[in-house]
């Protein structure tokens, strides 16, 4: 059957796993409903997974699916569900963006047919990568080479999501001028006598 349509098994599998990449990406961006659109996001992760393991990247397809699609992607949801987003101002926005967006769509394929083109990449000019063997850990490669060769960069990058951090944290903790608060100390400390005051008043009489 492979024969038949000139393709091997991966090659099938991997044309399956794109396809489905592209098209959930082109529903992200085009689909109305913000939760329809995060849910083909969690599509097109699952599609990139499935691509990361025919490269034999196993710890990378995992990672996606477990930190991306199962924390980042349900964080997402569950506040696009809370904020009740109005759909009437981005339907009303979508038409007339539209032809900017489709301008600036077609200027990033064509430069990426001009970088990804076949007379610069395919596997006439880069050779298929070549199979390992059934002990081979993904996951040990990666940290042999991230704590190798590229220690420094990566600890170049853990200050810098270091000081990310701790930006937002002081961004969070500043002081806001006409920003009302609670205090739960005073307010488990207040007495009767603090909030209520008793009036005698004499009757009246009509």
């Amino acid at each position: 059957m492979y024969e038949l349509i000139g393709l091997s098994g991966p090659q099938i599998v991997f044309y399956i796993f794109s396809s489905m990449l592209v098209i959930s990406a082109l529903m992200v961006i085009t689909v109305r409903n913000p939760v329809r659109a995060a849910l083909f996001l969690v599509l097109a992760f699952f599609s990139a997974s499935a691509i990361w393991l025919l490269l034999e990247a196993e710890f990378l397809a995992i990672t996606l699916v477990l930190v991306y699609v199962g924390a980042v992607m349900v964080l997402f949801l569950f506040v696009v569900m809370m904020l009740d987003i109005n759909m009437v101002p981005l339907q009303e926005g979508f038409t007339r963006y539209l032809p900017l967006g489709l301008a600036i769509a077609v200027i990033i394929v064509f430069e990426l047919s001009l970088v990804l083109g076949p007379e610069n990449f395919g596997l006439e000019k880069f050779a298929a990568p070549a199979a390992h063997t059934a002990d081979y850990s993904n996951t040990k490669a990666i940290g042999s080479i991230l704590y190798t060769d590229y220690v420094y960069p990566f600890e170049v990058a853990a200050v810098i999501l270091l000081v990310a951090i701790i930006a937002a944290i002081a961004l969070t903790f500043r002081r806001r001028v006409g920003t009302k608060t609670q205090k739960p100390e005073e307010q488990v400390a207040v007495r009767r006598e603090d909030r209520v005051r008793l009036v005698k008043m004499k009757a009246e009489k009509r």
